[in-house]
């Protein structure tokens, strides 16, 4: 289906980008569930670059992580590709010298603009497959 005019690349970059966003809004939960946790250092993902990473190279073939002791067994698990690139960060109006390290406001910030990255994706999506579906139909006439 690579070749397919149906489901071109605007796809699999749509997909990738709800992937992303979708990741991206669990690192952020994570930075407010852990507030006030001594020592945690918060996590993001820069979306474009991620997005553009995973775009470009493709995934790795698979290579089985167990081996086989009995040829009756199950094929071991195989490594999941993981394009995410996290990173931790220090926001600069979070003072080092308390405990938390986690700026509720950036959080915040970051969660409405992941937010709003998720819903036009997905809108997009919709949008294409409306397109697709009007398509199907005119030709059916």
């Amino acid at each position: 289906m690579s070749n397919s005019r149906i489901y071109d690349t605007t796809f699999k970059m749509l997909s990738n980008a709800l992937d992303i966003s979708a990741r991206r809004h669990n690192l952020i939960s994570g930075n407010i569930s852990n507030m006030n946790t001594i020592g945690y250092k918060p996590v993001d993902l820069d979306f474009n670059s991620t997005l553009k990473k995973s775009m470009e190279e493709p995934p790795p073939p698979s290579s089985p992580i167990m081996s086989m002791t009995n040829p009756k067994h199950f094929p071991g698990v195989t490594e999941i590709y993981e394009p995410f690139s996290i990173k931790e960060y220090i926001s600069e109006s979070v003072d080092i010298n308390h405990l938390d390290s986690v700026d509720i406001d950036t959080e915040m910030n970051n969660i409405v603009e992941n937010n709003i990255k998720y819903r036009s994706t997905t809108e997009m999506l919709l949008r294409k497959m409306t397109l697709l579906k009007h398509s199907i139909q005119e030709g059916g006439r």
